[in-house]
């Protein structure tokens, strides 16, 4: 059957229209459209007019292209910056308005479940491997471990490319001691997370969204972004550390002029990729060498959200 998913986060808002069968998607269109939604959110406490008439109009484009493509069952999911938002009603009508379905403004768990379901479905795993999959977006990064038998534990943590760079990077190129505080508040988010999510079992760990893939890309040193080479690309910490680190101190013109670097997210990838760095380094740390690389997944939560609608209509 066909579906239609939308992904509406803090920094991008995404489109997959989708034929699935046996439960694997096949694309018939895959569009992202940057709209800073979140952009203020974490010292505001609400959407900016500005930032909901640039996803408002991003909505109505989508829901061209939906009709176009025989108007299959939408589901449209609305992540961390509107679940933060004190006026996220005006997000919600606005959205239903233009697209006729209800905005479902998921928890961190519900998103968590999605990301991992969306990032596995296209990899090859054993049945004995403990996955890591790490959903960094712009306002909060999932946790998520599971198997393919299904999920032992998720967490949800409020930091992000978005966040972080608002809250903490405030030069381009960031400050050491911003980069510090950032770094101690991203180490204590992930001890938190660790409490209830095993590092210490994972036998592979999984990267997915803008920040992810954009490392990967600089890591790849890749002339265009090119998704067929970074799905699935599988690379040493050691080297994903080094991209990370160039992207966090390079200074903005000199990002701007990375071919593979998407506009949107020139002024946020500095936090994203200290986030990922962080993270990758912590997970080789516990488990005591045993996981020495990480994957990057094209798929991810946008992936799993047209699964779910093909479960839910079929």
């Amino acid at each position: 059957m066909r579906t239609a998913a939308i992904d509406c986060g803090t920094n991008s808002i995404r489109l997959l229209i989708a034929d699935v069968e046996d439960g694997v998607l096949t694309d018939v269109v895959r569009l992202m459209r940057v709209v800073r939604l979140g952009e203020g959110v974490d010292a505001t406490g609400r959407l900016s007019e500005a930032a909901l008439a640039r996803t408002f109009a991003a909505t109505e484009e989508y829901a061209q292209l939906i009709d176009r493509h025989g108007n299959p069952p939408v589901r449209f999911v609305a992540t961390s910056a509107s679940r933060d938002a004190e006026n996220r009603q005006d997000f919600v009508d606005g959205i239903r308005s233009r697209l006729g379905v209800e905005p479902e403004v998921i928890s961190g768990d519900e998103e968590a479940k999605l990301s991992f379901d969306g990032a596995v479905s296209v990899l090859a795993t054993g049945g004995n491997e403990t996955v890591l999959v790490i959903d960094l977006g712009g306002g909060s990064t999932e946790f998520v471990a599971g198997t393919t038998a299904g999920l032992i534990a998720a967490r949800s943590t409020d930091m992000g490319c978005v966040r972080y760079t608002e809250r903490f990077l405030k030069d381009n190129p960031p400050h050491e001691d911003q980069i510090e505080a950032m770094e101690a508040e991203v180490g204590r988010l992930m001890d938190e997370a660790a409490a209830e999510v095993p590092l210490e079992r994972v036998t592979k760990i999984v990267g997915v969204a803008g920040s992810v893939t954009t490392v990967t890309a600089h890591a790849l040193d890749l002339p265009e972004y090119q998704a067929e080479r970074i799905h699935g690309s599988e690379l040493p910490i050691a080297v994903i550390s080094a991209a990370a680190s160039d992207l966090l101190h390079m200074p903005r013109a000199a990002r701007a002029a990375l071919p593979y670097m998407h506009p949107g997210r020139v002024d946020v990838i500095g936090a994203g990729a200290l986030i990922w760095k962080s993270i990758v380094e912590r997970v080789a740390a516990v488990t005591d060498g045993r996981v020495t690389r990480a994957i990057t997944s094209e798929h991810d939560i946008l992936d799993g959200i047209a699964l779910s609608v093909a479960e839910r209509n079929g």
